[in-house]
């Protein structure tokens, strides 16, 4: 029997372990145990596998636990949608349907080790079998959102040099509609009941598809996941995560801050898009033998969230913090989550009010945490700490978080700066590895012996970190990040805009939205306003993910400029938010 998980994984989640036995109870560890648990991680950084597998080396080890009784009687997944309708594995069966659907790239997709997957798909069982399936093949697996355009699908395929597409019957005209400038694309695959004309088809290939697959043997610092990130410059980077930064660097938090066990079923409400599906929905839970529940949820509404909760045995939720906001809008006091014991919240910052009206109706607390596409869990609110409500908690190891000026120097307790990681001597494993194609945007991220957030913070005398606000121009509504510049290149392509600018723009149920100021061509100066307005939403609505528009807009005569001619998005911003 393979001895990772009882040999160096738990000595590796020991070491990492050990700064909770210290954090608990006390404020702020003195600089000697610090510079002593620092060294501890170094070391055991040194020592990671060689060779790393998250399907070979925690879900079949977790199969082999289940097989021996040594397991709850927990589902490995469980999935529902609001037709009643039912899914759930045990680790053994999603082996065994992971394995199938891993001969199913190898051998009918025709698809190798290196080669890239992107997968638009909805909260559908197959999206896990197949982010499981790559990781088996070592295929670079990119999921992206149901809501991405033509345009967006064609640059990722295209950025990414993706060999295989896999959608539904949905998007497959979409896809159709730009194949001629997809020179790399040689497969498509769709999840659907029916046949399509040119596509593979999963559901039809598991029928007649072995599940006898030896998983590949993948070094730790092999690619495994690609996630388009948006940037406040340029359209969306890739983000290249290893087989360990994502597959043991979750370890910490799913302990610590989800809190989760094999006896636990967590429920993640994320879009399989983002980059939460893969924290939240498979590496965090999975590490430590949870159950991965998720409902199907076309839409979100409070009224499905709080009855799902009160139906089902769920004890540990996720969700954003406009969700949590439409939930204690609703009132969910008069609900009763018999199993629930655990509340998380991830992607923008979470309202102190929220906080204290979710505990008010539900006698619960909410746990925030923080962190990047690039990294795995920052910051967070463990189990154990005392909350602090507004703040992103305490560093979560092995980072070692602090506040920074421009020139890397570290500043002092309660100073505003840049949240940053030290990478200098020792990098975390738990990092990106790069953004792929792209050196200069790598090498522009760090400052000295730091990986730079791009977010401003401060840090408190008990080492709790409180978010300031975005260093860039990036907007962050209900959880999704938003980049101006593929809004203003949408809103550009219409003709009565001359020029652009995308700021955020506070709103009380989303945190912040959209807010577009726009000088307009000369010929549309006498048009009517709010019609204006109405077509100028509706066409980026069209031209880019719908969940980009901007829902304000403002007419204005000039914007203004450095003396460069750059829009200084900045002043924009500050008047939106009531800063000097």
């Amino acid at each position: 029997m393979r001895t990772f998980m009882i040999s160096r994984m738990t000595r590796y989640l020991q070491i990492l372990r050990l700064p909770f036995r210290l954090f608990h109870g006390c404020n702020r560890l003195p600089s000697s145990q610090i510079i002593s648990y620092y060294d501890s991680v170094n070391r055991c950084e040194k020592e990671l596998p060689k060779y790393f597998n998250f399907a070979s080396d925690v879900l079949d080890e977790w199969m082999q636990l289940e097989k021996d009784g040594r397991r709850p009687a927990n589902p490995a997944f469980w999935w529902v949608n609001d037709e009643g309708e039912e899914v759930k594995w045990s680790f053994e069966e999603l082996g065994f349907l992971s394995r199938k659907t891993a001969n199913i790239l190898s051998e009918a997709c025709g698809l190798q080790r290196g080669d890239k997957v992107l997968a638009v798909l909805p909260r559908v069982p197959e999206w896990w079998l197949l982010s499981i399936a790559c990781i088996r093949t070592g295929i670079v697996f990119i999921p992206g959102t149901c809501q991405l355009t033509v345009k967006d699908i064609l640059y990722r395929l295209q950025a990414s040099k993706a060999k295989c597409i896999i959608t539904n019957d949905t998007l497959a005209p979409a896809v159709e509609s730009i194949l001629p400038g997809c020179q790399f694309l040689k497969a498509k695959l769709i999840v659907a009941k029916g046949r399509r004309d040119g596509w593979l088809n999963l559901k039809e290939l598991f029928a007649v598809t072995s599940a006898d697959h030896k998983c590949i043997k993948t070094r730790n610092e092999d690619p495994m996941l690609i996630y388009f990130t948006s940037g406040s410059t340029g359209p969306p980077k890739m983000v290249l995560q290893s087989h360990s930064s994502y597959g043991i660097g979750f370890a910490t938090s799913s302990r610590h801050w989800m809190n989760l066990t094999p006896s636990d079923i967590m429920w993640n409400t994320s879009d399989t898009g983002w980059v939460k599906a893969a924290w939240s929905s498979i590496f965090a839970p999975w590490i430590s033998g949870s159950c991965v529940f998720v409902h199907s949820m076309p839409q979100f509404k409070p009224t499905v969230i709080a009855k799902t909760l009160s139906r089902y045995p769920i004890t540990t939720f996720c969700t954003v913090p406009t969700a949590y906001r439409m939930l204690v809008q609703h009132d969910v006091s008069s609900y009763r989550f018999m199993t629930l014991k655990h509340c998380l919240s991830g992607g923008e910052p979470l309202n102190p009010e929220v906080m204290k009206k979710w505990k008010i109706q539900t006698g619960l607390d909410i746990y925030e945490g923080y962190g990047q596409t690039e990294t795995v869990t920052i910051c967070a609110n463990m189990k154990g700490m005392k909350i602090k409500p507004g703040s992103l908690g305490k560093a979560v190891p092995p980072y070692d978080v602090r506040i920074i000026d421009d020139h890397g120097t570290v500043l002092p307790e309660g100073e505003e700066g840049n949240i940053a990681i030290q990478v200098q001597p020792a990098r975390p494993f738990c990092m990106f590895s790069e953004y792929l194609d792209n050196p200069e945007k790598t090498a522009a991220c760090m400052t000295g012996n730091f990986y730079v957030t791009g977010d401003r913070g401060i840090m408190d005398e008990e080492g709790y970190v409180w978010f300031v606000g975005r260093s860039d121009d990036i907007i962050n509504s209900s959880g999704y990040r938003i980049g101006p510049f593929e809004v203003e290149s949408a809103l550009i392509q219409h003709p009565a805009v001359s020029e652009s600018a995308v700021v955020s723009s506070p709103d009380p149920i989303r945190g912040e939205v959209v807010k577009a100021f726009i000088v307009l061509a000369p010929a549309f100066i006498s048009h009517d306003p709010e019609k204006l307005t109405h077509d100028l939403q509706q066409h980026v609505k069209k031209v880019t993910a719908p969940y980009k528009y901007p829902r304000k807009v403002e007419f204005v005569q000039t914007l203004p400029k450095t003396a460069t001619g750059k829009v200084q998005r900045k002043i924009l911003r500050n008047k939106e938010w009531g800063r000097g």
